[in-house]
């Protein structure tokens, strides 16, 4: 084991054709150094409970196992819960995020997820915006922190640690911190309103909070990234806001966070700043051995240290035992999401007719990136199922894929695209947008529009029956 690796919180992968196989080896390295947990991208429901009970089994302390669940379960665990995006939660009020919440942590327990990297918490301010748009909550910050706190406190009542991301604010960037440093420079008034459901967060007893890799010169003169920040770190979010729970990283291979620095040095300046877990590095051993180095050095103080590891241990406390769900409860759970994803699925503009035979279009914004995308077929699948005939000369109903994706920067559809969707949509019975809705000003006036919030399987299929109960 090496001193310090316990603050150190490393990726495993699935391949969705060799499953964990290929990063196996990587855990068990990781494993052997005293890691303090994983953050996990995808997953078979069963192969994941086998592989996150054989990590807890191996560690030699407790591990904290996290991943992005902000649209249930299901966004990352075949065979669990999909839900829309928080954008449409929100749309159906506090009772419904609530049992989102509820549902996402039943469900992360049944493999054996402790810690989800939810809520977002910033507030939907840009439209250019390229990483925030359907994954907050809203444009109001006081309707952002009350659906926020309601999530948390669901989340949390249900045995795992929530996590309020991304302080202090990513709602007004221009850039997208995957891919190089956004700096927000408005002023102290305008991110006090962005600061609100933080605050609120807070109060309600969210268990851990993840920094931004933003620059916010109006709280930092410096212009560092909010996570080597000790100025919005230890003294706004710890001092002012009285936060002492538990403070994570976003992943220290974003550019934004590494800005031409060794990612060894980005991870002892996070410890500086206040923060407490450094999530994803590319290099676990080399990220160890240099906070072991600059304590040695007294670049990082012993006390520093041992305060970031209490706070581990001590979210470790909050959380409940893994708890598999018999068949009924997971058919319970997706009826669930089933419904909500229904009533999730918003007329925009028009009003829409029967439907005779149709003929589906797609204007596909979200190919091409690097990670496997949800089958398009789920929305003629789920036409077929309801009787609904699909020929050549059928009326046009296009679909338009316009989620959030990092890898593309930029919030609205691209040239190609947008002139893709002009011509299909001139005779189109509807169009559906799996994005967020203010991408109706693409589509020309006078075609119905409906909003399915993202490109998911169950969203499409959703959005497939809405249509057809006109």
């Amino acid at each position: 084991m090496i001193p310090f690796a316990d603050l150190v919180l490393p990726a495993l992968r699935w391949d969705p054709d060799r499953g964990f196989a290929p990063c196996l080896p990587d855990a068990e390295r990781a494993l052997d150094l005293g890691v303090g947990g994983f953050i996990i991208f995808g997953g078979e429901r069963e192969a994941l409970r086998a592989l996150i009970a054989q990590l807890q089994a191996a560690a030699p302390h407790p591990l904290l196992i996290a991943s992005d669940l902000e649209r249930g379960a299901g966004q990352q665990v075949r065979g669990l819960t999909q839900l829309p995006p928080l954008l449409g939660l929100a749309a159906l009020g506090v009772a419904a995020v609530r049992e989102a919440a509820r549902l996402t942590a039943r469900e992360a327990r049944d493999v054996g997820i402790n810690w989800v990297f939810a809520p977002v918490l910033d507030v939907d301010v840009e439209p250019a915006n390229p990483i925030v748009q359907t994954r907050a909550f809203g444009t109001i910050p006081e309707e952002v922190a009350e659906l926020g706190a309601a999530w948390i406190m669901a989340c949390q009542a249900g045995g795992v640690l929530a996590c309020a991301k991304h302080f202090p604010g990513h709602g007004r960037t221009l850039t997208d911190s995957h891919a190089g440093l956004p700096v927000v420079a408005s002023s102290r008034l305008a991110l006090d309103a962005d600061l609100v459901p933080f605050r609120r967060a807070v109060t309600a007893g969210v268990a851990s909070v993840m920094t931004a890799h933003v620059a916010y010169p109006a709280l930092d003169g410096s212009g560092a990234p909010a996570t080597y920040s000790a100025p919005i770190v230890q003294g706004l979010l710890r001092r002012a806001m009285g936060f002492d729970g538990l403070v994570v990283t976003d992943a220290l291979v974003m550019e934004g966070a590494l800005q031409g620095l060794p990612e060894t040095e980005g991870a002892v300046r996070a410890l500086q700043a206040g923060c407490d877990l450094l999530l994803y590095p590319n290099d676990v051993a080399a990220v160890a051995r240099a906070l072991g180095a600059a304590a040695a050095s007294g670049a990082l103080e012993a006390d520093r240290l041992e305060e970031a590891a209490i706070r581990r241990r001590e979210a470790l406390e909050h959380v409940a035992e893994p708890m598999p769900l018999g068949s009924g409860d997971v058919a319970a759970g997706r009826a669930l999401g089933e419904r909500i994803t229904r009533e999730a699925v918003q007329v925009l503009r028009g009003s829409l007719a029967p439907l005779g035979r149709v003929r589906v279009e797609i204007v596909d914004d979200d190919a091409g990136g690097p990670y496997p995308m949800p089958p398009r077929s789920a929305f003629g699948e789920a036409l077929a199922e309801r009787g609904v005939d699909r020929a050549d000369d059928g009326a046009p109903v296009v679909l338009v894929f316009c989620d959030v994706k990092s890898w593309k920067c930029r919030a609205g559809l691209s040239d190609e695209n947008r002139a893709r969707l002009a011509q299909l949509a001139t005779d189109a019975a509807a169009v559906v947008l799996f994005g967020h809705p203010r991408r109706i000003v693409d589509v020309p006036n006078g075609v119905p529009v409906l909003c399915a919030w993202s490109g998911d399987t169950g969203m499409q299929r959703a959005a497939a029956a809405r249509l057809v109960a006109g």
